[in-house]
Parts: C-alpha cells; sequence; structure tokens
C-alpha cells in the first residue's frame, strides 16, 4: 500500500498590492458614509466655532472677489457686464473647488494621521471625508450664481443648462482621484505640496476662469493665439460646467476631454493605490 506524503505547504502569498485590494479600499471607504458625513461635517462646524456668518464668509469673499474683477474686466476690455460678470462668477467658484481638491487633497494624510494611525479604516475614508467637505463649501458657493443669474439672466432658457448636473457630478468625481492621486505623493515626497501651491497660483492666471477667449482682442492674431489655452485640460472641466450654467453654447470635445482625463485619471490612481495605499500609515 502506497503512502501520499503531503507536500508542505507554501508560504502565503501577500495581496496587499493589487488592483482588488485598492478597488475594495474604495468600495469600503464608501461604505462607511456615516463616518465620513459625519466628520466632513464637523469639519465646517470646527473651523467657523462660534462664528456668526460660518462657512458663508467664504460665499461673501468670492461673491466680492467675482463682482470686483466682473467690473474691472468689463471696464479693461470693453465688454459686456451682463455677459462677463455671470461668467465670472461661476468660473472663481468653480476653480475654488478645483483648487481645494488639489491643494487640500496632497495634504489630506498628512493631517489626519492621528486618525490614519488610530483607527482602522480604509485609506479612501479620508478622501470621501475632504470631498463631501469641498461639496459643502460648493453649495454654499452656488448660492452667488443664483443671485446673479436672477440679476443677469441669460437670453435664453434652455434644457440644456440641466447639462450642469452631470458636469458638477464629473467634476465631483474627478476630485477624488485628484486628492487621492496628490494625498498619497505628497505623503511620500513632502516637496509636492508646496510645488502644487505654486503651480495652481500659474494655473489660475493661465486658465480663463475670470476672461475667456471670447474676450481677448481679435487684432494682430491674438485670438488665434489664444487658442493655445485649449492645451490646459483645465480650461475644459471649467467648460462643461460653466457653459450650460450661464447658457452658452456647448462643444462635445470639452466634453470628451474631460471624460478622457477622468478615465486616465482614476487609472493611474488605482496603480498608486495598488504600489503604496499600504505604505501610507507609515509615511505619515
Amino acid at each position: 500500500m502506497s503512502v501520499t506524503i503531503p507536500s508542505p505547504a507554501s508560504p502565503p502569498v501577500s495581496d496587499s498590492r493589487t488592483f482588488a485590494r485598492a478597488v475594495q479600499d474604495l468600495r469600503d471607504g464608501f461604505g462607511h458614509r456615516e463616518l465620513w458625513l459625519e466628520l466632513g461635517w464637523q469639519d465646517i462646524k470646527q473651523r467657523y466655532r462660534r462664528s456668526v456668518i460660518g462657512p458663508f464668509w467664504i460665499t461673501i469673499a468670492t461673491g466680492v472677489m467675482a463682482a470686483a474683477l466682473g467690473l474691472l474686466w468689463s471696464v479693461l476690455l470693453n465688454a459686456n457686464l451682463r455677459v462677463l460678470l455671470p461668467q465670472v462668477t461661476v468660473g472663481l467658484i468653480m476653480w475654488n473647488f478645483i483648487q481645494s481638491s488639489i491643494l487640500d487633497g496632497s495634504e489630506v494624510f498628512i493631517k489626519n494621521e492621528g486618525l490614519i494611525k488610530q483607527l482602522p479604516s480604509p485609506l479612501s475614508v479620508h478622501v470621501y471625508r475632504l470631498v463631501w467637505r469641498q461639496v459643502l463649501f460648493l453649495l454654499h458657493n452656488i448660492a452667488i450664481y443664483v443671485v446673479v443669474i436672477l440679476i443677469f439672466p441669460p437670453p435664453h432658457w434652455t434644457l440644456s443648462m440641466l447639462l450642469a448636473f452631470p458636469a458638477l457630478g464629473l467634476l465631483i468625481l474627478n476630485s477624488g482621484w485628484v486628492s487621492m492621486f496628490f494625498g498619497i505623493l505628497a505623503t511620500r515626497y513632502r516637496d509636492i505640496a508646496p510645488l502644487l501651491v505654486a503651480l495652481t497660483q500659474l494655473l489660475f492666471y493661465a486658465t480663463p476662469v475670470v476672461w475667456s477667449l471670447d474676450t481677448v482682442p481679435k487684432s494682430h492674431g491674438n485670438s488665434e493665439r489664444a487658442r493655445i489655452v485649449e492645451i490646459n485640460p483645465l480650461y475644459h472641466y471649467l467648460e462643461i460646467v460653466r457653459a450650460p450654467m450661464i447658457g452658452r453654447e456647448q462643444h462635445l470635445y470639452h466634453w470628451l476631454i474631460v471624460i478622457g482625463c477622468t478615465m486616465v485619471g482614476w487609472a493611474a490612481t488605482l496603480l498608486l493605490m495598488k504600489q503604496y495605499r499600504s505604505r501610507v500609515a507609515y509615511w505619515v
């Protein structure tokens, strides 16, 4: 009678660096909705503790800046204030959201060092918390847009203006990968955060936030040279939201570029999570 000798068990292979674990982290983090929804709300309450107006200080500051820049540019460029002010207002509101996603995202894990080390939760919880907080600020600032659009309504109210809702959803979706991507990189390399501050300041002037290609003087070919702005992907992110919100003609290529950037951004983020997600707790 033959005796079968069992072979020694092979050592378990760690699956911490797999795309499945990275996706599972995002799923588990979203499942902790009660946690990050409450933490995001507490962030706002703590930031404006003992303040009478609270987060509406940001709304007031954005509204004053939009009004000042709208008046200034309408005089300098001899542009119609009725057209320029809604454009500047929406541009500033969306830029604040984009900029906060980049800059706050680069410090999302560093600022949550205590929770990461003490609270056993998915890494994405802190990103969802940040995105939720930025959405709350965005909703506060939307009040400025409502006031401006009531004073300077678009020439025609069309159903295409409803595209602003999926555009906002796409912007929020991008905020998730931006915060996670730069959060992991800036936690490992601390020089990235101040570098992003300088970069976003430069991009503010290079992106038509408070100006547009239509307001560039057409003499000496300036209008054609200004088309180089379209190389900047942030321009397309602004346009898919701003165009429907102010009743302006929309172009399909803006949507295609943003969707393409979203897919590439999330793919790069998943790859980064796959490689370094488990090391963040040691880097903070």
